[in-house]
C-alpha cells in the first residue's frame, strides 16, 4: 500500500512539473510575441526558427512537403515547431523539479537559439530581432523557477519515523495524538503549497495568453496602414490593354480548369512564414549595380504615373510535378521591366552589357536571379501592381512584384519586391541556387489530365478527357492522348490567348467497359515534343507525360 502512494505522489509531482514547463514555455511565446508585436512581428520566435528551419532544409526535403502537404506546409512547419517545443518544456519542466536553476537556464538556451536563429535571417534588422526570443525567454525562465519551488514546497518535508504514541487514560487518540503535532503541521503546510502552485499555475496561464492577445491585437494594428494603403489604391487604365481572351478560350467540358484562375485560389509557393504587409506609402524599389549608369530609387506612386501594360500569363511554380496544381493563370498590370532598367542605362549582355543576372530581393529576405538577356529580349517581363482587375492580394507581393513570362517562378517571381541589383551568376548565387537548384530555369512543355480524375470510374461509352497544356513563351501546337498502349490521337485545342498562357484542349473517347490508362503529351510552338522521360523537379523542373488510371462500367 505504501508503494502504491508513494507511486501515486511521484505521479502527480512529475504531472505539475510537466504543467509547470509547458506553462513556462507558453508564457515564454506569449511574452515574446508582444515584444514582436513592438518590435518587428516577423521577429517572433517561431517565425524566425521556422525561417531558419527553411533556409537549412535540403530541396529534397522541401519538395517532399510541398507535395505531402500542398500549400499547408507552412502550418505543418509551425505546429511541428509548437509541438517539439512543447516536449522540451515538459522535459525541462520535470527536470527543475530536482534542477530548479538548470531547468530555468533551459528556457534561457531556447531564448538564445531563437535570438541566434533571428539575427542570421536575410531579413534581420539587427539586434532589435533578437529582443522578442530573448525577452520571452527571460520571463519563461523566471515562471519555471517560481512554479518548480512551489512545487518542491507543497512536497512537505519527509514525515520523521519514531514511535507512535500510545493512547491512555490521559491522552485522547485524535488527530493531532495520532499523527503528531509535526506532521500535522507539515500536511497544513503542504496543502497551502499545493494551493498555492495551482493559484500561480492559474494566475500565469491567464496572465499569459492576455498578454499573447495584446501581441496579436497589436501586431494586426501595425499592419492596418498596409491594409489602408492597399483598400485606397486605385489602380490606372492600362496605356496598353491585354486583347480580349478569344471565344471558346474556356472549354465546356465539366471539371476542367477555370482558364483564369480567381486569386483566392491562385496557388502559393514562398517561405514566407508570415505574409509581409507593405504600406504601398511608404514602400521603395531601388535598382543598382554593375553596369547600371543611373541608379534610381522608385516609389509605388512613380510606377503608376508611368505608361502601363496589361498582359495574360500563366505562372508555374518548379515544385509542380507532373499533372500537379501548382500553376495558375491571371491577367496582370504593371510596368515594363526592360523600360526600367534602360532608363538606368542598363544593356543585356548581348549589346554589351556586363551584368548576365538581375537579381530581385524582396522584403522578406528571399533573393532571386534572372537572366538580364531574358527580362530584356522583348518579353512582356513586368513589376505587376495588379491581379485580375485589382491590386496585388498582400498573398501574392503587394504591393508590387516581378513577373517574367516562361520562367518558373524561383527565378523570376519575385514577391514583395524591394530591390534589383544588376550582377553576374558568377559572382552571385541566389537563394535556391545555393540549395541545388539550376540557376536558369525555363518552363518546360507539360500537358495535364483534369478529367476525368484517377481511379474515376466513368460510365462505358462517350466520355470527354480534357485538361490544360502548357509551354510559357512558347505556346502550345497540338496536345496528343493515348488510350491504354494504343495510337496517339490528336487532341482538339481550345483557342490560344497567347504564347505566354496555358491551353485548354478536350478529347471524346468511347470507353469501352473496363480498366484503362489514359495518357497526355504536348507539343509547343517550336515543334519540341514533350519528354516522356521522366524528372523529378530538382533541380529545374519535373517532366514526363501525364497518365491517370480509370474504370469504364
Amino acid at each position: 500500500m505504501q508503494g502504491v502512494s508513494n507511486f501515486r505522489t511521484t505521479f502527480v509531482r512529475g504531472l505539475k512539473g510537466a504543467a509547470a514547463g509547458l506553462l513556462a514555455g507558453y508564457t515564454a511565446l506569449a511574452v515574446a510575441e508582444l515584444v514582436a508585436s513592438l518590435a518587428r512581428p516577423e521577429a517572433g520566435p517561431v517565425t524566425v526558427v521556422g525561417g531558419a528551419a527553411i533556409d537549412r532544409t535540403p530541396a529534397a526535403v522541401k519538395d517532399f512537403a510541398i507535395r505531402t502537404f500542398g500549400e499547408n506546409d507552412k502550418l505543418v512547419l509551425q505546429l511541428g515547431i509548437l509541438a517539439t517545443l512543447g516536449l522540451l518544456a515538459v522535459a525541462l519542466g520535470l527536470l527543475s523539479l530536482r534542477y530548479r536553476r538548470t531547468g530555468a537556464a533551459g528556457v534561457l538556451l531556447f531564448g538564445v537559439i531563437g535570438a541566434v536563429a533571428a539575427l542570421t535571417r536575410p531579413d534581420t534588422q539587427g539586434p532589435v530581432d533578437a529582443l522578442p526570443s530573448l525577452v520571452g525567454a527571460l520571463a519563461g525562465a523566471a515562471i519555471l523557477y517560481l512554479l518548480a519551488g512551489r512545487i518542491v514546497s507543497a512536497a512537505g518535508p519527509e514525515p520523521v519515523a519514531g514511535p507512535k504514541p500510545v493512547a491512555g487514560p490521559e491522552t485522547t487518540a485524535g488527530p493531532e495524538t495520532a499523527a503528531g503535532p509535526e506532521t500535522v503541521a507539515a500536511e497544513r503546510q503542504g496543502r497551502w503549497s499545493r494551493r498555492g502552485f495551482l493559484a500561480a499555475a492559474s494566475v500565469t496561464a491567464v496572465a499569459a495568453t492576455g498578454l499573447g492577445a495584446l501581441g496579436r491585437t497589436l501586431s494586426g494594428r501595425r499592419g492596418q496602414g498596409a491594409v489602408a494603403s492597399r483598400a485606397g489604391l486605385k489602380l490606372p487604365a492600362p496605356a496598353s490593354p491585354a486583347p480580349a481572351l478569344p471565344a471558346g478560350v474556356q472549354l465546356k467540358a465539366q471539371g476542367i480548369s477555370s482558364f483564369t484562375t480567381p486569386n483566392k485560389d491562385f496557388y502559393r509557393v514562398d517561405t514566407a512564414l508570415v505574409v509581409p504587409k507593405v504600406d504601398a506609402d511608404t514602400w521603395r524599389l531601388r535598382i543598382h549595380g554593375k553596369g547600371v549608369a543611373r541608379p534610381r530609387t522608385y516609389t509605388l506612386q512613380d510606377l503608376l504615373e508611368r505608361p502601363l501594360i496589361e498582359r495574360d500569363i500563366t505562372l508555374t511554380c518548379v515544385s509542380n510535378e507532373v499533372g500537379g496544381p501548382y500553376i495558375g493563370h491571371a491577367r496582370w498590370l504593371g510596368v515594363r521591366l526592360a523600360d526600367l532598367l534602360r532608363e538606368c542605362g542598363v544593356k543585356p549582355p548581348s549589346k554589351g552589357g556586363p551584368a548576365d543576372q538581375l537579381v530581385a530581393r524582396s522584403v522578406d529576405g528571399m533573393a532571386l536571379g534572372s537572366p538580364v538577356e531574358d527580362v530584356m529580349d522583348g518579353r512582356d517581363a513586368i513589376l505587376a501592381v495588379g491581379m485580375n482587375g485589382e491590386p496585388l492580394p498582400f498573398d501574392h507581393g503587394f504591393p508590387v512584384r516581378m513577373l517574367v513570362p516562361g520562367l518558373y517562378g524561383y527565378v523570376s517571381a519575385c514577391k514583395w519586391i524591394k530591390d534589383l541589383e544588376l550582377t553576374t551568376f558568377d559572382a552571385y548565387d541566389a537563394y535556391w541556387v545555393k540549395r541545388k537548384w539550376a540557376r536558369k530555369a525555363p518552363i518546360k512543355t507539360q500537358a495535364r489530365i483534369d478529367t476525368p480524375k484517377p481511379f474515376a470510374r466513368p460510365t462505358a461509352g462517350s466520355v470527354v478527357v480534357a485538361g490544360v497544356a502548357w509551354a510559357q513563351h512558347r505556346g502550345i501546337d497540338r496536345v496528343e492522348v493515348r488510350i491504354d498502349d494504343g495510337p496517339w490521337q490528336d487532341a482538339d485545342l481550345a483557342p490560344q490567348a497567347g504564347i505566354d498562357t496555358w491551353r485548354q484542349w478536350s478529347y471524346p473517347w468511347k470507353a469501352a467497359a473496363g480498366g484503362h490508362t489514359l495518357t497526355v503529351r504536348a507539343t509547343d510552338g517550336t515543334g519540341a515534343v514533350q519528354t516522356e522521360e521522366r524528372a523529378r523537379t530538382v533541380p529545374d523542373g519535373a517532366s514526363g507525360w501525364h497518365s491517370v488510371f480509370v474504370t469504364a462500367g
